[in-house]
């Protein structure tokens, strides 16, 4: 479980040319954990895995791999039947990473 407070970066992020569709995707974050809980909350998996699945395409198309990794954790852990606990834990630290995504370019 990714337990770190520090800011992920896009590195996307730095290129002016996409700077603004970075900060576009991370200003959807909030939106897309809502989903997250939601889904948990209803123990509605494969629409929990449908949505980690989509995370995962867009946030490594949006330079964030670490956020990408973590989408396709919470993925295999519903893929794999895990319980309700698993996907839980797999979802918290999916939500933690993406509270960590910030658009600003890298230092």
């Amino acid at each position: 479980m990714t337990t770190l407070s520090f800011p992920i970066y896009s590195v996307l992020a730095s290129d002016p040319d996409l700077r603004e569709v970075v900060r576009l995707f991370v200003e959807e974050i909030p939106e897309r954990m809502q989903v997250f809980e939601n889904e948990l909350v209803a123990e509605h998996w494969p629409e929990l895995q449908r949505v980690a699945h989509q995370l995962k395409g867009t946030a490594g198309s949006h330079g964030f791999a670490e956020l990408s990794k973590v989408a396709a954790a919470l993925e295999s852990t519903i893929q794999s039947n895990a319980g309700v606990q698993e996907i839980a834990a797999a979802t918290a630290n999916l939500i933690a990473v993406c509270q960590r995504a910030t658009a600003e370019p890298s230092p």
